[in-house]
């Protein structure tokens, strides 16, 4: 099999399982202890975070799925969802009658502020904590370069930013 160029060698298959198994279990527990400590799921997180940073907590839906790689169909349930919580509100665009507003309400920024600290400490305990600097380094070089190649393979075909 390893001379076979449909395959994986035996290096190439050794670090794609570990690379795999290691980003299903620190995904597994990063999102367990955000739903158990502050009830937010991963897309309300994402959500939120964008809606935080974006001028005046708002954002254009198009302008939300562009920051947070959504497809239309997946933010308007995720969003209708929030809405219901009371996390966010959608409101008419005042630029224009087809337009929608998505706006961080006060619940949803005491929530996400609630949550960053948390998530923060995940991400230390579970990603960054266990490197050294010289390992740090290399995880944000090689990451870098693996995006890279990524974005330069062309668009992501299940991400539509028109909405």
């Amino acid at each position: 099999m390893d001379g076979d160029a449909g395959w994986l060698d035996e290096r190439e298959d050794e670090v794609w399982r570990t690379f795999f198994d290691m980003q299903v279990l620190f995904w597994r527990r990063l999102t367990h202890q955000l739903q158990q400590e502050t009830g937010l799921s991963e897309p309300d997180f994402a959500i939120l975070t964008a809606l935080a940073k974006a001028p005046e907590g708002r954002l254009r839906p198009f302008e939300l799925s562009g920051v947070i790689q959504f497809e239309k169909s997946r933010l308007h349930h995720q969003l209708t969802r929030m809405v219901g919580r009371g996390l966010v509100t959608r409101d008419a665009c005042p630029d224009t009658s087809r337009g929608a507003v998505v706006t961080l309400s006060p619940q949803g920024r005491a929530a996400i502020t609630e949550a960053i600290p948390r998530r923060a400490e995940h991400i230390r305990r579970w990603l960054t904590g266990p490197l050294d600097d010289g390992q740090l380094d290399a995880l944000g070089q090689i990451s870098a370069t693996m995006l890279a190649a990524l974005r330069t393979d062309g668009p992501d075909t299940g991400y539509d930013c028109e909405a």
